[in-house]
């Protein structure tokens, strides 16, 4: 199955009325990502064994990403600690082995460093606080095809069936900066047979930023970007295309792009000159099997009234499909203009839409205890 998000840069914000202590952080991990004195180790409040990327810093085990990630053994607990830089590299996260957080469940996972004078701040975004950039700037021409564009892939090796089972990210920006318009299909993510899930990240690009492919799941949550769950995250406009979703579904399973708590806006880096008012579908299907459900999300103008749209040429949109909207808001939130293959669901009907019912109960692999 492929399922895209298309011209989008991700913002990360927490939509809600959540108060904590720490914002866009994992708790357990806090000490590590914070550093506040530049003469202290880097790794201080890290767990044992962690490696230490920086550009910079001559006290880091390796420059770049991909040099650390190679280093990894097949087997045992992994934690990358990456400093604040530009790192401009293809990630390819191929290791299969459980990697530990809690001692029941395993992990690779990379954290991002952040500021610490802005990091327990609630305003703005998580994206305006990380500093740690990784991009690159492939995009789709001959002999290079979809997911060979990504900055970030999570796959299996050659002959393994399942890559990675609990891959978790938090506060990176990854982007593809192939050009500042739709010059092609330029991935950001390109994930499959893997379980994967973002916290406090962003991914921008201006084509197919985000596939979740054939075996794969993903969760993402105070960031953006794609069966995928994502909570209380932006999704801002760059220019309108396909769709915001396009979802290849299989019959008797419930995979699916999930759309939760969120918001849909122009992006603030859009080309002046793009028009993107009434513009943009909330999805467009690439198979009469494709799935897209939002729950309470704000719309803003760049929304089209009819909401969903066919695949272009294609004809009307399959009855197959399943999309539908609850709570929907905004100036292109008004359900009354939308196509009848679009399910407006009833407080009861929503509540069916949970984490764990999508997932058939609730992940080990999701971090529960990431405060927004």
């Amino acid at each position: 199955m492929r399922q895209y998000l298309t011209h989008r840069t991700g913002l990360v914000a927490f939509l809600g009325s959540l108060v904590v202590q720490i914002q866009a952080l994992s708790p357990e991990y806090v000490a590590c990502q914070l550093q506040e004195n530049a003469e202290a180790s880097p790794l201080i409040g890290c767990p044992e064994g962690t490696l230490y990327v920086s550009p910079t810093d001559g006290r880091a085990n390796f420059q770049g990403v991909q040099a650390a990630i190679n280093s990894l053994p097949s087997t045992g607990d992994a934690v990358i600690l990456i400093g604040e830089g530009e790192y401009f590299e293809t990630v390819n996260i191929a290791r299969s082995a459980p990697l530990t957080l809690s001692g029941n469940h395993h992990f690779l996972r990379r954290d991002g460093q952040l500021n610490p004078s802005t990091a327990h701040d609630s305003a703005g975004n998580a994206s305006q606080r990380n500093i740690v950039h990784v991009w690159n700037d492939l995009y789709v021409k001959p002999g290079v095809s979809d997911p060979e564009t990504a900055t970030l892939i999570i796959s299996p090796s050659s002959g393994e069936s399942f890559g990675n089972t609990n891959f978790r990210a938090y506060n990176i920006d990854f982007e593809n900066r192939a050009a500042n318009y739709a010059i092609s299909q330029a991935l950001v993510t390109a994930i499959s047979y893997a379980n994967a899930s973002f916290y406090g990240c962003t991914f921008a690009s201006y084509q197919d930023t985000w596939l979740t492919s054939s075996g794969a799941y993903t969760y993402v949550v105070d960031s953006i970007i794609y069966a995928g769950w994502f909570q209380n995250v932006i999704l801002a406009n760059r220019a309108c295309g396909g769709g915001i979703t396009a979802w290849q579904g299989q019959s008797g399973t419930k995979n699916g792009a999930y759309i939760a708590d969120s918001k849909i806006i122009r992006s603030p880096d859009a080309n002046a000159t793009t028009v993107t008012d009434a513009g943009c579908s909330l999805g467009r299907p690439w198979n009469a099997m494709a799935v897209a459900v939002y729950l309470n999300t704000y719309m803003d103008e760049s929304i089209r009234p009819e909401g969903f749209t066919s695949w272009s040429g294609r004809g009307s949109i399959p009855d197959t499909t399943y999309y539908a909207e609850f709570n929907s808001s905004g100036p292109g939130g008004s359900r009354s203009g939308r196509v009848a293959q679009d399910h407006i669901l009833t407080s009861e009907q929503a509540s069916s839409f949970t984490l764990e019912e999508v997932f058939d109960g609730i992940p080990a692999w999701i971090d529960f205890n990431y405060e927004a």
